[in-house]
C-alpha cells in the first residue's frame, strides 16, 4: 500500500512573517510622522518582511551571502533615495538608515527563532526614535561636570574593576581586591544616579524631590545643609525637617536595595526591619508635611563628586578596615565586637559597615541575624550623628521638627528586630 506524504505549502511559516510585519509597522509608524524621513510605515513594513525572507532562503539554499546581500541593498538603496532627493531640513538621513538596517535585521532575527528578543528590539528602537527631543535636550542639560562624573564612573567600572584579581587574601579571607571594587562601583553608581538628578532637577520639584536624591546622595550631607539653613524662618525650618526626615528615610531603601543586590538571601530578614522604619517614619513626615503652608524656596545641598577617584579610593579602603575589624572582632568578641564596630562606623557612613556585613554573610562569617542586627545598629549610629548635627547646627527649633520623625523611625527598626 501506497503511503502518501504530507505535502508542506509553507503556511507554517506564516507566523514569522506576521511578526516581522508588527514589527516594521511598529518602527515605520514613528518614522512615518517624521517629514524629513524617506522611509514610512510602507518601507518598513517591506523591509522587515524582505528580511524574513532573505533569511528563509539564506537558510533553505544554505547561502549565507543572500542575506547579506540583502542588507547591502537597502542600505545603498535608501542612501541612494537620500541623495537623489536631499531634505529640505538639511536632514542626511542617517538616523533613518540606521533603521531601516536595523528592521531587516530584526526581521532576519524572527525567521531564526528570536522572535521575543526581535520584539523587545523593535520596540526599544521605537521608543529611542519617538523620544528624539527628551534625549536631545538631556544631553544639552549636561554640564562638563556631569560629564566628567559619567567619564569617571566607566574608569571605576570598565578599566579598573576588570583588571584586579578575584581571589582572597588576608585574615579570614575576608579581602577580595575584584569584590571591594565591585562595592565601591555599586555605591558609586547609587550615588551618581541621584547626584545628576539633584542638579538637573534643582529645586523645582520641591522638598520631597530634593530629600530623596539628597539621601542617594549622601543623607548626612543634606542634613547638614538644610540645619544651617532651617535658621531663616520657622517655615523653612518646617521645609528642612521634611527634606532631613525624607533623606534619612531614603537610606533604609538604600541599604534594603544594597542587600538585594549582593546578599538576596538575607532580605527575607531585613525587609521587616528596614520596612518598619520607613513605614513609621513617613507616617511622621506625612504629619509634618501636611502642616506646611508656604513654598519657599530651598537651597540645593552642597554634595561632592562620589565618583572622583580619591572618593572612590577612599570608600574603599574605609569598607576594606571595617571589614576587616568586623571580621577580627567578631571572631574574636563574637556579637558584641562585630556591633561595636556597626556602631563606631555607622556614626559616618552606613554602606561600608553594610557591604561588610553583607560580605560576611555570604562567607559563612556572620548569621542572617547578625548582619542585619549590625546593619540596623548602624543605621540607629547614623541617625544619632545626624540628630547631634540638627541640635547643634539647626537648634532647637528644627529639632523638635525632626525629633518625631528621627523617633518613629527608630521604633519601626527597633521592632523590627524584635522579629528576628
Amino acid at each position: 500500500m501506497e503511503t502518501l506524504l504530507p505535502l508542506s505549502n509553507g503556511i507554517e511559516a506564516l507566523p514569522q512573517f506576521l511578526t516581522s510585519l508588527a514589527i516594521g509597522l511598529l518602527i515605520g509608524l514613528e518614522r512615518e510622522r517624521n517629514p524629513s524621513a524617506k522611509a514610512g510605515l510602507r518601507t518598513f513594513a517591506l523591509v522587515a518582511l524582505l528580511g524574513t525572507l532573505t533569511a528563509m532562503l539564506s537558510s533553505k539554499s544554505d547561502s549565507p551571502w543572500l542575506l547579506v546581500a540583502g542588507l547591502c541593498i537597502v542600505g545603498a538603496t535608501i542612501i541612494a533615495a537620500y541623495l537623489s532627493s536631499p531634505s529640505e531640513e538639511n536632514d542626511p538621513g542617517t538616523t533613518t538608515v540606521v533603521a531601516l538596517l536595523l528592521c531587516y535585521g530584526l526581521g532576519a532575527l524572527v525567521w531564526y527563532g528570536q522572535s521575543k528578543l526581535a520584539v523587545m528590539l523593535a520596540i526599544g528602537t521605537t521608543t529611542l526614535l519617538y523620544f528624539k527631543p527628551e534625549l536631545r535636550g538631556m544631553t544639552q542639560r549636561l554640564t562638563r561636570r556631569d560629564l566628567v562624573s559619567i567619564l569617571q564612573f566607566s574608569v571605576l567600572t570598565f578599566v579598573i574593576l576588570p583588571i584586579l584579581p578575584d581571589q582572597n587574601y588576608g585574615p579570614y579571607d575576608a579581602f577580595n581586591p575584584h569584590h571591594a571594587w565591585m562595592m565601591v562601583v555599586l555605591i558609586s553608581g547609587l550615588s551618581l544616579a541621584g547626584y545628576i538628578a539633584l542638579h538637573w532637577t534643582g529645586h523645582r520639584y520641591g522638598a520631597p524631590l530634593l530629600g530623596f536624591l539628597g539621601g542617594l546622595v549622601s543623607s548626612t550631607a543634606t542634613t547638614l545643609v538644610y540645619a544651617r539653613h532651617s535658621k531663616t524662618s520657622d517655615s523653612m525650618a518646617r521645609l528642612s525637617a521634611v527634606v532631613i526626615l525624607i533623606a534619612s528615610q531614603v537610606v533604609l531603601i538604600r541599604l534594603t536595595v544594597l542587600s538585594a543586590v549582593v546578599s538576596p538571601d538575607v532580605l527575607a530578614k531585613l525587609l521587616p526591619v528596614m520596612g518598619l522604619g520607613l513605614m513609621l517614619g513617613l507616617a511622621a513626615t506625612l504629619y509634618d508635611w501636611r502642616k506646611l503652608h508656604t513654598s519657599s524656596d530651598l537651597p540645593m545641598p552642597k554634595t561632592s563628586n562620589p565618583t572622583e577617584i580619591h572618593a572612590a579610593l577612599g570608600f574603599g579602603l574605609l569598607y576594606v578596615v571595617v571589614l576587616l575589624c568586623a571580621a577580627w572582632l567578631s571572631d574574636l568578641a563574637g556579637n558584641k565586637g562585630l556591633y561595636a564596630v556597626a556602631l563606631v562606623s555607622g556614626l559616618t557612613d552606613v554602606d561600608a559597615i553594610t557591604l561588610s556585613s553583607l560580605r560576611l554573610f555570604s562567607l559563612d562569617k556572620l548569621s542572617g541575624d547578625q548582619a542585619v542586627s549590625a546593619i540596623a545598629i548602624a543605621f540607629l549610629s547614623n541617625m544619632t550623628f545626624k540628630f547631634g548635627v540638627v541640635i547643634f547646627i539647626g537648634g532647637m527649633p528644627l529639632a523638635k521638627h525632626v525629633a518625631a520623625g528621627f523617633a518613629a523611625m527608630a521604633a519601626g527598626v527597633g521592632l523590627g528586630l524584635l522579629f528576628l
